[in-house]
């Protein structure tokens, strides 16, 4: 409920987009070295991991469904967030910062939609939210903690494939408008170095395309759409490299952007 609280309940008569479980994969498994598996509809999609590793285990899965599962979307790799109705996107691999510039800016007022996919509509090019805990792994686990000590960061899971991981609490404002879309604006491409200078440069257009199609989950699976897809979005936005480290001077930054 730390993660969750503001989330609604839906009824058994509701429509359900997954139906998930984590369990013991058997009952000496409950005792003797404890497992998790992440089952989706009955399929196992991976191998079962150490029981104290549940609660991230559910969320990779849930990533993954999301992922695997969502075509009407063209699924960038990226984190995302709104202000003044403009949707800034921040795809990039584990460790380029993507994930402690959303949580930061998250902190600071900035709608969460989603910090691991944006979900780009193949009908009308919007962002559209899926507002979750954010991922944080590492020294972005203590980085957020003393930039904002009122945030509410919740199963710390030690010795991942990842390191240590723990997730933040989305804002209840987010999760209030999980149903509201968000007109994209901007695509940064992070790079989180210690004591570098903020620094944003404009990307060419040519270049940003081939690099947000490489940050795509399924822009080779949805062919022609997803080309086209990207292509608009290309049309729609600015495109930008950006190096941090202060995370003041970037969420300045980005407000001045935002309008």
């Amino acid at each position: 409920m730390r993660l969750y609280g503001a989330f609604e309940l839906v009824g058994d008569d509701e429509f359900i987009d997954f139906y998930i479980a984590i369990k013991a994969p058997n009952i000496l498994r409950r005792f003797l070295r404890p497992q998790a598996v992440f089952s989706f509809d009955d399929y196992v999609p991976f191998k079962p991991l150490p029981y104290s590793h549940a609660s991230a285990f559910f969320e990779w899965g849930l990533n993954w469904c999301i992922a695997s599962q969502s075509q009407q979307y063209l699924i960038i790799h990226a984190a995302v967030v709104e202000k003044n109705g403009r949707a800034f996107i921040f795809p990039g691999t584990p460790g380029s910062g993507k994930s402690t510039l959303c949580a930061a800016l998250t902190c600071r007022g900035w709608r969460l939609l989603s910090d691991e996919m944006t979900l780009i509509s193949l009908a009308d090019g919007l962002a559209y939210p899926a507002p979750r805990p954010v991922s944080l792994k590492n020294q972005s686990l203590d980085i957020i903690g003393h930039f904002a000590p009122e945030a509410v960061i919740a199963s710390i899971v030690h010795d991942t494939s990842k390191g240590t991981v723990g997730h933040l609490r989305p804002p209840d404002l987010s999760v209030a408008s999980a149903a509201i879309p968000a007109l994209p604006a901007k695509v940064i491409f992070p790079t989180y170095r210690q004591q570098a200078a903020t620094e944003l440069v404009a990307l060419p257009k040519a270049r940003a395309f081939m690099k947000t199609a490489e940050n795509c989950f399924n822009y080779n699976i949805l062919g022609s759409q997803g080309f086209n897809c990207l292509g608009r979005l290309c049309d729609g936005v600015d495109f930008y490299d950006f190096t941090y480290s202060n995370l003041d001077e970037a969420i300045s930054l980005f407000a001045e952007l935002a309008g």
